[in-house]
């Protein structure tokens, strides 16, 4: 299996210092501990970097401790076989449509909303790769800037105000690390498009 880029490490440094710096300035306004496990319900896309670094994890946590390796590949596994039949994208592949089009946004926007991330341990609510998770997962919470808004989790910041969430912006990746590496992993291995957690955990 392939091992991610070098950098890989140099970019989840980069995320986890920049939230370490958010959620110090942010303070009580966020809302976001262990076995808080909201934002880990309902599916959502990721890169090839961010599959690459869970399959790391998987591979790591089979050799340490099989049996939560297990749990989580058999979690996968049920996931992959439950959406495969409205997958929106290839379930082959796993790769999701990138097409633009009101259909494919549509079947997006539809899709899994409400299914729980295989990695998520039920009985805990705890991420059973913590340290392999992607980077959509070390940023949810603080305010980050998408599409041109500041948006936050709806549990945290709860009364705040405009200001008050500004001032607690994260900026995970101020030099576009991951845009490079992610192109440096297509060119090496090939491997582009995104996916999601379960599909990236089987293939």
């Amino acid at each position: 299996m392939p091992c991610p880029p070098a950098g890989d490490q140099r970019l989840i440094q980069i995320v986890d210092s920049a939230l370490a710096d958010s959620a110090r300035r942010s303070g009580k306004w966020l809302a976001c501990r262990p076995g808080c496990s909201q934002c880990c319900h309902g599916v959502f896309a990721i890169n090839q970097l961010d599959a690459l670094r869970l399959r790391s994890g998987l591979a790591e946590a089979e050799l340490k401790d099989p049996p939560r390796a297990a749990r989580v590949l058999e979690r996968a596994l049920d996931a992959v076989a439950r959406l495969s039949a409205e997958f929106p994208g290839d379930p082959t592949t796993g790769l999701l449509d990138e097409s633009d089009g009101d259909e494919a946004s549509r079947q997006w926007d539809d899709f899994a909303n409400h299914e729980p991330c295989p990695v998520l341990d039920p009985a805990t609510g705890t991420c059973e790769l913590y340290e392999f998770r992607p980077v959509t997962c070390r940023t949810f919470g603080p305010p980050i800037m998408s599409e041109g808004d500041l948006g936050v989790c709806e549990l945290c910041f709860d009364g705040a105000t405009e200001a008050e969430v500004t001032a607690c912006e994260m900026k995970p990746d101020p030099d576009n690390l991951e845009t490079a590496l992610l192109q440096e992993l297509e060119n090496s291995t090939g491997a582009r498009g995104e996916t999601i957690i379960a599909f990236a955990l089987v293939r």
